[in-house]
């Protein structure tokens, strides 16, 4: 893909497409300032007026790293605002480079740090969303002193740093597919780092020292289209370090590979204590970019503050929610029409339209959760995530690839050979992803199918399961080696004559389809504290135990779960040696060895059961 394509996919994140939208130009104005901050840096502000002023608007800000572009008062968006629906309403929208990226003064600091304990003129992005929204209501006409921030992704993020800044002003707050710790959203998963992920790490890692509205960093021209083949030619990643020579980013990326200090500091959920803004949380069940954000995001909020919050989960991607689009679907799979629609206009505008131009000391008439079943395929409510009505169901993995809720007494095991030069691909599609998606509902039956993968797998079910929340693998294995990954991957296996979609893809057919529900790895060093790792015994009988994120999906009549176990999953994690290392990151060819894993029957799978 080419480097202009890469740059508008990446836009699109703040720059969000609705089909057949009237144009922003015809209903609003536009200004452009620079808002000084307490320490004197100038961040680029842009601010679409209703051209209506007849009444006065709650204002609706949206803080990116991924510019506020197009730049210029006569240049417009052709849709701004969270909706069409909410643009057509009348509100003031906001749009803000943060302090270090594109038209904005100061210094970038890639996730910068919290400080609870600021002095007067200390900064940090809560400080910075203060003075932005203390400007915007005092210099904006036809303001009514209410203010709403929303975001997707790396916005998402901003978004919840908002909820820190304590403007009164601030009223209610939307922070979708959010980033709540960066060693466990985006680029790392439990340690292993996310291979899928590395040319995005151009975005992040060029620094600047002037504010431009032209692109100041470039993608690194691979000459290949073939993803899993660049990389495994390439080697152990201190290859790859030729690709982003005075990278910032890749430069802390090698040096802290574990949770230490430095990416402790720049998680964002361990301070939502005492929040006082309503908010409404969004994310995607196929997310593969930010699934572990929005779900800790949520939980943390109602562990440790009492304002009024709520989560919205549909089988969505990274940002679906925010697209017009009839058929939604991920990959093969179908899971109906209009529902992006529906949260547009029936539970995103209603919040926002509740707090910022309504009553916002009455609840709104949204439900606490707004969850979608990605199995039976409807939307749902419940007063609580996860839901009351729940039990823990425990199936182990026995024998004869068999997965069953009665234990068995005998000691067994299943093992497999697992080899760094013929890693188990994460996905079927041959071609070069700038970050993953799709993968999150793709077919398995191929790895079903390789000798390092190990299936475990019911019968036919003859009453339909719904998991309705976190899923929890407890795995004893060993190795011959040192070191290794653990990767466990819950399926719906479909009947043999279930009917295709109109997005299957012509080489496949959706009878035995075998659909990824939830899948996780831990990088095996980690399995005792993310701060410190440690090798394995070899051929020691170990404990790993796995979370899996939240689902809620039915396992229908005639559908079979399964489950996979493996140790590879390229190129979307990077390749473990096997052998202990201090730092993968530092890892020799010689570091890499063919280890043999075993998984034994006494490994089990806690799933959370809907009653």
């Amino acid at each position: 893909m080419k480097m202009k394509k890469l740059y508008v996919l990446f836009l699109a994140f703040a720059v969000l497409a609705c089909g057949n939208a009237q144009d922003a130009k015809s209903l609003y104005t536009k200004q452009e300032v620079m808002i000084t901050m307490r320490d004197g840096i100038k961040l680029h502000t842009t601010i679409y007026s209703p051209k209506d002023t007849s009444k006065k608007y709650p204002i609706l800000m949206s803080r990116t790293p991924y510019s506020c572009s197009p730049y210029g008062p006569d240049k417009f968006k052709e849709k701004i605002g969270p909706n069409f629906t909410m643009m057509q309403e009348g509100n003031i929208v906001v749009y803000q480079d943060v302090r270090g990226r594109w038209n904005s003064e100061g210094v970038y600091d890639n996730m910068r740090p919290f400080n609870p304990k600021k002095k007067r003129k200390d900064i940090d992005e809560a400080s910075d969303t203060y003075d932005t929204i203390d400007w915007l209501v005092k210099h904006v006409d036809n303001n009514n002193g209410k203010v709403g921030v929303w975001g997707i992704s790396y916005p998402g993020f901003y978004s919840t740093y908002s909820l820190l800044s304590g403007h009164k002003a601030l009223k209610a707050v939307s922070p979708q597919a959010p980033i709540g710790d960066f060693y466990f959203d985006d680029f790392h998963h439990n340690g292993a780092y996310l291979l899928s992920y590395w040319r995005a790490t151009a975005v992040f890692g060029y620094e600047k020292n002037k504010p431009t509205k032209e692109s100041w960093y470039s993608f690194p021209e691979l000459g290949s289209e073939d993803q899993y083949q660049f990389f495994l030619d390439a080697g152990p990643l201190s290859n790859l370090d030729k690709y982003y020579e005075n990278n910032v980013f890749w430069e802390q990326l090698k040096t802290h590979p574990d949770y230490d200090e430095f990416w402790q500091k720049r998680g964002i959920i361990q301070h939502l204590e005492n929040v006082k803004p309503a908010v409404m949380v969004v994310g995607g069940w196929f997310d593969a970019e930010d699934l572990y954000g929005p779900l800790n995001t949520y939980a943390n909020l109602e562990k440790r503050s009492e304002n009024y919050n709520t989560i919205v989960m549909g089988p969505w991607s990274h940002g679906d929610w925010s697209r017009n689009k009839k058929r939604q679907a991920i990959g093969n799979v179908y899971f109906g029409d209009d529902i992006s629609k529906f949260f547009q206009e029936e539970i995103e505008t209603k919040f926002f339209n509740h707090f910022l131009k309504g009553d916002s000391k009455d609840k709104p008439a949204l439900p606490e959760a707004y969850m979608f079943d990605t199995g039976v395929k409807k939307w749902e409510t419940f007063d609580t995530w996860p839901p009351q009505n729940t039990t823990k169901e425990t199936y182990s993995l026995q024998r004869n690839e068999r997965l069953g809720q009665l234990a068995t007494r005998e000691y067994s095991y299943q093992e497999f050979v697992s080899d760094p030069k013929k890693p188990v691909p994460y996905s079927e599609d041959i071609k070069m992803v700038f970050t993953p998606r799709k993968y999150m509902t793709d077919d398995q039956r191929f790895a079903a199918r390789r000798p390092d993968v190990l299936v475990f797998e019911t019968e036919a079910l003859e009453n339909p399961i719904t998991l309705a929340g976190d899923i929890m693998a407890k795995l004893k294995v060993s190795t011959t080696g040192t070191a290794a990954d653990w990767i466990v991957k819950v399926i719906d296996v479909y009947p043999a004559d279930h009917p295709d979609y109109e997005e299957t893809q012509a080489y496949l057919k959706m009878g035995n389809y075998h659909q990824m529900v939830r899948s996780e790895v831990m990088r095996g060093r980690y399995r005792n504290d993310f701060s410190k790792p440690e090798p394995f015994v070899p051929n020691e009988v170990t404990s790993v135990n796995i979370p899996l994120q939240d689902v809620f999906h039915t396992f229908k009549k005639g559908h079979k779960i399964q489950i996979q176990v493996q140790s590879t999953w390229f190129p979307y994690i990077d390749l473990n040696p096997q052998t202990f290392v201090d730092n993968i990151f530092e890892a020799k060819p010689e570091d890499f060895q063919k280890q043999t894993h075993r998984v034994y029957n006494t490994s089990q799978i806690e799933f959370t059961v809907l009653k």
